[in-house]
């Protein structure tokens, strides 16, 4: 056989483990805050009427939801904007920032969100060390 005999059989494995390779990546633990088991405490914004109750809630989250009305399916887009916009506004004003969602899913489906300053002390994250903001 010559070499460009061989070359038909050899071009299939490669591309093959070149696959394998780039699936293997593409399978990565998730990092971000948009992650299963939500790791940044992120509520979305504006607040649903129908929202079940988050165990250990940030307080950001909490005033949130106490300051600003709360939307469902049935709200009408003039009031739904509204809301966003108050919802936004005390998200910052307590510290937190806002996180855009392109890619919403099952666990995330919501434009929104925002993301909880969490103090040093109270910031889990992997290995046991605390940050900043996160």
């Amino acid at each position: 056989m010559t070499s460009t005999g061989i070359l038909p059989l050899i071009a299939p494995l490669i591309l093959a483990i070149m696959l394998t390779a780039f699936a293997a990546v593409a399978q990565a633990e998730c990092s971000g805050c948009l992650c299963p088991g939500n790791p940044c405490k992120l509520c979305p914004l504006p607040p649903a009427k129908n929202a079940s109750p988050v165990p250990e809630e940030p307080d950001t989250c909490l005033k949130i939801r106490q300051r600003v009305p709360l939307v469902s399916a049935n709200t009408d887009p003039d009031e739904h904007y509204a809301s966003l916009d108050k919802s936004i506004m005390e998200c910052v004003r307590n510290g937190g920032d806002v996180v855009m969602n392109s890619r919403r899913n099952k666990e995330f489906p919501s434009k929104h969100y925002c993301k909880p300053y969490i103090a040093p002390g109270k910031a889990k994250v992997e290995g046991g060390s605390s940050t900043g903001k996160n």
